[in-house]
């Protein structure tokens, strides 16, 4: 099973376009797998007799694991492969069983990076587990790491057993089974402490249909609530008038040519103008043009900005990339390219992976204003709320109607301060008041 990118730890092959005993060639595509953000098909990287399918098809199977074995004519693996880990014995303690669990989920994951064809590079997947050295120097294997942090034991109090004084996974198993390390848990709400059953209960008497959690949901639960309880956000709104940007698209669009066939080469919608803005207003302000790194800031040349796109599972954000280098007509179609593979479930990683800023566009549902939670490691996301016609007070004292939206900024304050959130907001409002300053 492929790594389809960082944060991705199993897929589900949705069918197979080979059967056992079928002669594979180098890229004849074997089986697409669904992630909770693509589809995609994979392809074999080597020639001979697909001699047994493992996984089959609507299973779920994590990164790393053998789904399938090629052999030559004779019979013998290409590849060396190992067999599907054994289940966890029983353990005596939730604490044993949790580690079990885990011991048997890293180890269908390769030992380092492993290429299987030029697309796939398969890695164990990036999750913060703590730190890899300890105070004192002593360091902590990658699987101790996981194991520690999952099952909340302090591996400042963990005694090693690895050379030079590294903390082995072993270890962590030992000091789990007497849990006198463990670290304190987090207090839980009255809900969060409620099973499934519990919840289902309190419900018993109205009508209810269940409706399980695909890959993507739980993808997009985890990092929410990740985001939530870890991002100290802050807020900043602001009213723009959008009379000139409205002229300039509507100008834009007029004057597009047609290719040979009599078809527009672009259409701006309203929300390409404000990629273009939102791109230039972070050039203007640099310091903003960041992301969070533990413990450091980094800090980006070009704005790679992504864009939230509804899907029937949920969001994704795949990213334009050097927005402030590119045309509007540009920005335009690749957009509009994005966003149908989005819906299709053929993007690539690359595709919606980095970025130094998202935005979240709900004005074509009416929504006039609201606060977007940030998508980490960036420290920015700017929410676009419905555009109106309202009474402004010009400097003279009269009154005029003017197009108008509101935009909420949603900063890491651990990256923006209030100030800095502040000047780029004030920046992107005078980019779109006066939009032939972002053609300069």
């Amino acid at each position: 099973m492929p790594q389809l990118g960082e944060t991705v730890a199993e897929g589900k092959i949705t069918q197979w376009f080979k059967a056992a005993g079928d002669t594979i060639k180098p890229g004849d595509n074997l089986f697409e797998i669904e992630t909770d953000k693509v589809s995609m098909e994979v392809p074999s990287t080597t020639a001979g007799v697909l001699a047994e399918i493992r996984v089959p098809a609507g299973a779920v199977a994590p990164v790393g694991a053998v789904v399938a074995v090629i052999a030559d004519g004779g019979g013998a693996a290409v590849a060396s492969s190992k067999p599907a880990p054994a289940a966890p014995a029983p353990a005596s303690t939730p604490a044993q069983a949790m580690m079990a669990q885990a011991a048997a989920a890293q180890a269908t994951a390769p030992a380092g990076p492993t290429t299987l064809d030029p697309f796939f590079e398969v890695r164990t997947p990036a999750r913060n587990y703590g730190p890899a050295r300890l105070p004192g120097g002593r360091s902590v294997t990658p699987l101790a790491r996981r194991l520690a942090a999952e099952g909340g034991i302090e591996l400042a109090k963990i005694s090693p057993s690895g050379p030079h004084g590294r903390i082995l996974a072993r270890d962590v198993e030992a000091a789990a089974s007497t849990g006198a390390v463990a670290a304190p848990r987090p207090a839980t709400s009255n809900v969060e402490r409620l099973s499934a059953d519990s919840i289902k209960a309190i419900y018993r008497d109205v009508p209810f249909r269940e409706v399980p959690l695909d890959g993507m949901r739980r993808t997009i639960v985890r990092r929410l609530v990740e985001a939530k309880q870890t991002i100290p956000h802050f807020y900043l709104t602001a009213d723009v008038e959008i009379g000139r940007l409205i002229t300039l698209r509507e100008d834009a669009n007029a004057a597009a040519p047609k290719d040979k066939d009599g078809k527009l080469q672009f259409k701006l919608s309203l929300n390409d103008l404000i990629i273009k803005a939102w791109a230039a207003a972070l050039q203007r302000v640099p310091a903003a043009n960041a992301v969070w790194a533990h413990d450091r800031i980094l800090r980006f040349e070009h704005s790679d900005i992504g864009v939230a796109v509804a899907l029937e599972a949920g969001l994704i954000a795949p990213v334009i990339r050097q927005v402030e280098q590119k045309t509007m007509s540009a920005i335009s179609n690749e957009m509009k390219e994005l966003a149908a593979r989005a819906r299709a479930k053929k993007l690539k990683p690359s595709d919606y992976e980095g970025g130094s800023s998202t935005i979240s566009n709900l004005g074509m549902y009416g929504v006039r204003e609201f606060a977007a939670i940030i998508n980490p490691p960036q420290a920015t996301i700017l929410a676009v709320g419905a555009a109106r016609r309202q009474a402004i007070e010009r400097e003279n004292g009269s009154v005029a109607f003017a197009s108008v939206l509101s935009v909420t900024l949603s900063c890491d304050h651990r990256v923006v301060d209030g100030a800095l959130g502040a000047e780029l907001i004030a920046a992107f409002r005078t980019l779109v008041e006066q939009p032939v300053t972002m053609l300069v």
